[in-house]
């Protein structure tokens, strides 16, 4: 093995807490020249965000070591998307879009594409119909999902992620959305040539059985899958065999050394 990609919640913190050891695995990395990157598919906060978030667990990275929906988003739009699009993503996230033409809030047609990434407690009916409306305003409108994440585990318990309201909107409007973060193996693809590296050389470390672990390996990276974040012990009995099972990111450089 000779590169590392981290999924960041659920493997090196779990809300506003970081999971014992993440920094010292961190370090280590660094320490070994092991090139890495951050895979996630938050759309909650730009890439500037996140580094302060590691910084305050005492984690070294810049926005560059960052492969986020948005940055995948902001690429295919620029290769296929000439008109206005329509934001259903944080407040925090829409800088990254902020060189596209973009419908006024409460307008209901003339977008090329919608957006949607993980609103969380802003989703409401009117919302959610306003993005269905878009579509249908349009067969060639187009529904771009911010990563397929089903839930993930925040401080009070699992709460809903983007999945869930892509599958609604793509059964209303009777259309498959491009799907831009995990588990697109175009986007684990675009992370191994980030890093420089193949496939088979690669293992992706993360707590979500489907879109860290199936989702690589489908890419032919190695799914290394963590006892921490939102794992559960029935993801092991779902017909997905990781590469590794290992209880915490603090075990990779042992696991790491024996495999290596």
């Amino acid at each position: 093995m000779k590169a590392i990609l981290f999924d960041l919640d659920g493997v090196l913190y779990t809300g506003n807490s970081a999971v014992t050891g993440a920094a010292d695995v961190i370090n280590w990395c660094l320490d070994e020249h092991i090139p890495h990157l951050f895979l996630t598919n938050t759309t909650s906060r730009p890439r500037t965000a996140l580094v302060e978030k590691l910084a305050g667990f005492n984690i070294t990275s810049n926005p560059d070591d960052f492969l986020t929906p948005a940055v995948a988003a902001r690429q295919w739009l620029q290769c296929n998307i000439s008109g206005k699009i329509a934001l259903f993503i944080p407040e925090a996230t829409r800088d990254e879009f902020a060189d596209f033409e973009q419908c006024g809030e409460g307008v209901e047609k003339g977008a090329e594409a919608v957006i949607v990434g993980d609103l969380g407690e802003a989703w409401d009916f009117n919302r959610l119909n306003r993005a269905f409306r878009l579509l249908m305003s349009s067969p060639e409108t187009r529904l771009v999902a911010l990563g397929m994440t089903r839930y993930w585990r925040a401080e009070d318990g699992l709460r809903l992620d983007t999945a869930p309201f892509i599958k609604a909107l793509e059964h209303a409007s009777d259309r498959e959305a491009v799907v831009l973060g995990k588990p697109s193996i175009d986007f684990y693809t675009s992370a191994i040539n980030k890093l420089g590296f193949n496939a088979g050389e690669t293992i992706m470390i993360g707590d979500d059985i489907r879109g860290d672990i199936e989702g690589a390996q489908a890419a032919g990276i190695h799914g290394v899958l963590v006892k921490t974040g939102k794992y559960r012990d029935t993801d092991i009995e779902q017909g997905i065999n990781p590469y590794a099972v290992i209880n915490s990111i603090a075990d990779l450089p042992r696991w790491w050394k024996s495999h290596s």
